[in-house]
């Protein structure tokens, strides 16, 4: 009311004012200066920029999801990532902006109308377009679009009886992915009838199930009809688009929440660090560091060698640091080692990989280790960061075979970091087959290289054997055998054979350091097979936890690249052999 009373005695004042200037007798000079005032507040009206939403505020509201209790904001961040495979969603309108995460999960919870008839959910599974008849060069669809698919409804119906029948192993990918889409419906159909914004605490049990608001009544007792009363307040503000007020009322929802169960809500401090990590994205800001760091390198490779090799070192250490603190970060958020699921695996590659190159440069100040290491780490860094549907950055609770931690951390973290000395060794490698397509004069610098391929294996083939043999032990500790023929662990012991025969070769006089090279690309396949294709290709096996889809594509890109790479460069320098060898001696 108070509004509507200020918003009548604005009019008056204006009907006022019009009034002295239509009854002066300088009409038109009147008119002139009643223009300017007008452009004037229209001026004003154009410099006040709307309210943003106080997302420092959202971010102590805490929200159970997936076994798990978490800020809104992030919350609202990975749901729209697995919904719509974006952080923020795309602007349907050229002039349109964004939005964020925390506005469309509200809009969904509090105006949910029209959310229906808008692209939001991701479909990029190309033969379940075609299936469908939708537009294959579009990326999002809205829930309408999808919904009434007849052929998603028949896919789901054979995927659930697949599964009752025991046969998920025979679910094909297009099943899978049908799957997956109905998965994000249900999401969508959650977040708009108000159940999956679950913050309401559980006063009963910290592990207990936690509610939506909506499910609190009004006749409740004096804690819920408070919440309740404190929420409606909150929602029709929200509504009534008066963002100031919305974000003025958010601490006292957080407080009217809290005080239904103040020993098991989440500190406000956690939830701030939480949201702290998710908003300054430190994985993000590592490969920028690397990637800077390797122009320098690069861009003084000839002239200003000293300073430049120094200016690296820093940049390289700042990124690291990044890194460290990103990976600290999430420890400290999920309490275990961060080695769980795909997209952490990524990260941890990309991270060992620099340890590694940093230790082996700093014993041999070459460079090629930084050659080496900074691309590798840039690149595992961006695909981590730019494939949020295939590498899902969740922090989420431990499935029961890898709740002991003990194991956890040595098994698992041992032989991911022996993917990260392979990744080295790979990228070693093909810097010594481009160096063997010049001319002699590189001839003493890939021999250099060769040498440290052999080191950074020998590191790697450890890692993998003690972590290949680790398993076996938790393997006999969790399922009560030492070894099953588990696609995961035969494909670990073929990764282990590839190097460890690799290595007798080289050893054994069977080639040199040509051949290590060409060992080094071709056996990573291996280990893109035993870390990628069991989990993503195969699907199959008691390694459950790891499994996901997507990314095939650009996996196969990778691995023909790789096989049609090897084989050029074994061409070239047969021809180059032979053509040394047909020459005439001088």
């Amino acid at each position: 009311m108070d509004h509507f009373h200020q918003a009548r005695g604005t009019c008056s004042a204006f009907s006022r004012l019009s009034l002295q200037f239509l009854c002066a007798p300088c009409v038109l000079s009147r008119l002139k200066i009643f223009s300017i005032v007008l452009l004037l507040v229209g001026a004003a009206d154009l410099r006040a920029e709307p309210v943003p939403l106080d997302t420092d505020a959202l971010a102590t509201l805490a929200v159970q999801d997936h076994g798990r209790k978490k800020p809104f904001t992030t919350f609202a961040q990975e749901t729209l990532l697995t919904m719509s495979g974006y952080s923020t969603l795309p602007a349907e309108d050229a002039g349109a902006r964004k939005l964020s995460a925390e506005e469309v999960i509200l809009d969904l919870w509090f105006k949910p109308e029209g959310w229906d008839e808008r692209p939001v959910i991701a479909l990029n599974f190309l033969e379940l377009k075609k299936k469908f008849g939708l537009p294959e060069d579009r990326k999002l669809f809205s829930y309408k679009e999808l919904i009434g698919q007849p052929a998603l409804a028949e896919l789901l119906d054979q995927t659930q009886k697949l599964r009752q029948a025991g046969k998920s192993d025979d679910l094909t990918s297009l099943q899978k992915e049908a799957e997956h889409l109905g998965e994000r419906l249900k999401l969508f159909e959650d977040l708009v009838d108000g159940g999956k914004e679950t913050v309401v605490p559980n006063p009963d049990s910290a592990e207990g199930r936690w509610s939506p608001i909506f499910s609190i009544s009004e006749g409740g007792t004096v804690t819920f009809a408070a919440q309740f009363d404190a929420f409606k307040i909150w929602y029709q503000a929200y509504r009534g688009g008066d963002l100031a007020r919305f974000n003025a009322l958010t601490p006292q929802v957080v407080d009217s929440l809290r005080a239904r169960a103040p020993q098991f809500y989440p500190s406000a401090s956690s939830l701030q660090f939480e949201h702290h990590y998710m908003t300054l994205h430190p994985f993000r800001w590592a490969w920028i560091f690397y990637l800077l760091a390797l122009l320098i390198l690069l861009l003084t490779a000839l002239w200003m060698k000293t300073m430049g090799y120094r200016l690296t070192w820093a940049v390289l250490l700042v990124g690291l640091g990044f890194e460290i603190y990103g990976l600290a970060c999430r420890i400290i958020i999920s309490s275990r080692p961060p080695v769980t699921n795909m997209y952490e695996t990524v990260i941890w590659v990309s991270f060992g990989a620099m340890v590694f190159a940093v230790i082996l440069e700093s014993i041999y100040r070459k460079r090629y280790f930084l050659y080496a290491g900074l691309p590798a780490s840039v690149l595992t860094l961006i695909i981590a960061d730019s494939q949020p549907t295939i590498l899902d950055a969740s922090i989420n609770p431990l499935t029961a075979v890898l709740r002991n931690n003990v194991w956890l951390t040595i098994h698992v973290l041992t032989i991911v970091s022996s993917y990260a000395a392979f990744v080295l060794t790979a990228a070693l490698g093909h810097i010594a087959l481009v160096m063997s397509l010049g001319d002699k004069r590189y001839a003493p610098a890939q021999a250099e290289v060769q040498f440290f391929i052999y080191r950074a294996m020998q590191i790697g083939v450890l890692l993998l054997a003690a972590g290949t043999i680790l398993g076996g032990v938790w393997a006999n500790y969790s399922w009560g055998r030492f070894w099953g023929w588990d696609p995961k662990e035969t494909w670990a012991l073929i990764t282990l054979l590839c190097y460890l025969a690799l290595l007798h070769g080289r050893l054994a006089g069977w080639w040199g350091g040509f051949g290590l090279a060409i060992g080094s690309v071709a056996c990573f396949l291996s280990v893109v097979m035993s870390w990628y294709g069991v989990n993503f290709v195969l699907g199959k096996g008691l390694h459950s936890y790891g499994f996901g889809t997507g990314g095939f594509s650009y996996v196969a890109v990778f691995a023909i690249f790789e096989i049609i790479f090897v084989a050029f460069v074994i061409a070239w320098n047969k021809r180059q052999k032979v053509a040394s060898q047909s020459m005439p001696a001088k």
